[in-house]
This record gives C-alpha cells, sequence and structure tokens, in this order.
C-alpha cells in the first residue's frame, strides 16, 4: 500500500478573507444596481460639479451649546486629522436642479422666500433637512452614487478660512453672567440680517483656498449633524451629552440649530440665535467602494 501523504494545511482564514470580500462586493455591486434600478423614469443625470479637499489636518470647535455651573461657554477646540479626500458639491444645489426632483415627485416643492431669477444659476432655498434628504436619495438613485448631507464638521473642513467661529470669547473661569450675557449679546447683534437677503447666483461669493464656493454667503446649508446641549462640570469634563436629532446644524455666516421641517427661518424655526437669511444646501459624493453597502444598511434603520 502506497504511503498516505498529507499537504500542509492551509489556514482558514485565507479562506475565508477572500470569499469575505468577494460576497461583500457582490452585495455592494447588488445594492448599486439596486440604486440605479431604483430612479425614477427619466435619464441618468450627469454628476454635479465637484471639488476635491486634499486631507490634512484643522482646528474645529465643537458644535452645539455648551454649559459650565450653568453658564454658556465656548465648546473646545480639537485638532482633526482628515486622513481621506472629501468630495463635495462646489456649489449649493440651484432651484433648477431641485425642481427636477420635485417634477419626478420624489421631493416636496420649495417654498422659497424670494422667487428665484434664474432657477438654473440660483441655489434653492426654502427647503427643509427633510426635503435635503429626499433630494440626496433621488440624486443618488438617478447617477447611481451615493450622496449624503456633509455634516457640520465636513463643511469646516472644506470651507477652511471661510469657516465661523462661535466663541463667545469670555474666560471660561469667568463667574460674572453679565460677562457671557453681554458677550452673547454682541455676539448676537453681530449676526443681523444681511443688507441684500436675497439668493444670489453661483459664484456670487467667490471662491476658498479650496476651490469650494459660495460658503457663507447669505443661504446657509442644511448638515447632518445633530444639535446638541453639553454639560460642563468644573474642570470641563463632560457631565451629559444630550443630542436632538429632531433639530440640525445649518452652516454659514453662523451656525444655526434648526427644526428639520422648517422651510422659512424667519417663520420661528431656528431653535436658537438669530435666524439664516435662507436655507439651502449642497451635497457630499461618497467615494468608497463600499458606500453603496452602507447606504443599503442605513436605509434599513442600521446604524452605521
Amino acid at each position: 500500500m502506497a504511503a498516505l501523504t498529507s499537504k500542509p494545511l492551509i489556514p482558514w482564514t485565507s479562506l475565508a478573507l477572500p470569499a469575505i470580500l468577494l460576497a461583500a462586493l457582490a452585495t455592494t455591486v447588488a445594492v448599486k444596481a439596486d440604486l440605479v434600478g431604483a430612479a425614477p423614469a427619466g435619464p441618468v443625470l450627469d454628476e454635479p460639479l465637484t471639488v476635491e479637499i486634499a486631507p490634512r489636518s484643522f482646528d474645529y470647535r465643537d458644535s452645539g451649546e455648551f454649559f459650565r455651573n450653568g453658564f454658556a461657554v465656548d465648546g473646545p477646540v480639537r485638532s482633526v486629522t482628515v486622513r481621506r479626500p472629501l468630495t463635495i458639491m462646489k456649489f449649493q444645489v440651484t432651484a433648477a436642479d431641485y425642481g427636477r426632483c420635485v417634477a419626478d415627485g420624489a421631493c416636496p416643492p420649495a417654498e422659497p422666500g424670494f422667487a428665484p431669477g434664474d432657477a438654473t444659476t440660483t441655489p434653492v432655498t426654502g427647503v427643509s433637512y427633510d426635503d435635503a434628504i429626499a433630494y440626496a436619495g433621488w440624486l443618488s438613485a438617478r447617477t447611481g452614487e451615493v450622496w449624503t448631507l456633509p455634516t457640520d464638521r465636513d463643511l469646516a473642513f472644506a470651507a477652511g478660512t471661510r469657516f465661523p467661529d462661535d466663541a463667545l470669547g469670555v474666560d471660561i473661569d469667568s463667574t460674572n453672567p453679565a460677562d457671557r450675557w453681554l458677550a452673547d449679546y454682541r455676539r448676537e447683534a453681530a449676526r443681523k440680517a444681511s443688507r441684500d437677503p436675497v439668493p444670489q447666483t453661483l459664484g456670487r461669493f467667490g471662491e476658498n483656498e479650496y476651490g469650494f464656493a459660495d460658503f457663507a454667503g447669505n443661504v446657509w446649508e442644511w448638515t447632518g449633524t445633530c444639535n446638541r446641549r453639553v454639560n460642563l462640570d468644573r474642570k470641563g469634563e463632560v457631565l451629559n451629552d444630550v443630542s436632538s436629532c429632531g433639530i440640525y446644524v445649518a452652516s454659514g455666516k453662523h451656525r444655526a440649530a434648526m427644526s428639520s421641517f422648517v422651510r422659512n427661518p424667519k417663520g420661528g424655526g431656528c431653535a436658537v440665535g438669530v435666524p439664516p437669511d435662507n436655507v439651502g444646501f449642497r451635497l457630499v459624493k461618497d467615494t468608497r467602494w463600499y458606500a453603496p453597502l452602507l447606504a443599503a444598511l442605513r436605509a434599513r434603520g442600521m446604524p452605521v
């Protein structure tokens, strides 16, 4: 009888890992095909003009309302390192582009405070957070890519030197409530409405150092960042952090906390401080190869 010989065993992980990757890739392709297949009737849209913001480190002041010993204080500034490029629309979504979503029955009509002179070159306004989410889903279906609202930190990263600093400028150790009251009054007084609140055509407010256009003009932008109320102890450590995800941050000349269903910020929908002149939005394109899979999981209510 011939001697039996044995081959060295291949670790199961070396076999399982390619299978897992192939399965994930197949799922991603299927989800992406489903995105395209779910598109409303009509031609596939060309992708919007985008800019790619290269990775870097930058200082970011946390969004939200921060309190210490019952008094308002500045949110902490953190050094953030972004390790992959951010692909974001160069301009805000126009009234004409949003109108296509309305015509397809995927978005409700906008309720702008000012009728756009030229819908093809004027940002859409009079849209809520919910409307912006509907548009992102429609655009994703029409282009076969994954588009989402940026976070407040994404906008800070893209806006660079144009991003506002919401600091009160009060010594955190001050125990005089008048100091904070006066600082808050000066800040809110500086946030008065624009002399000309009528939305301007694309490019009117110029580009920043990264080619990112029109940020901090007279159209604020919805983000996917929930408003927060954070209480700190005497040492500045977090006692509790309450996020309100029915209220979202709209960023522009300053941050504004807005209820998700509000279209006209001057109608009492601004939760804190001076309301924006107008609210519109722009979107981020998720270029990760597994982005469609993540989008499908989120659509099913999974927090990923």
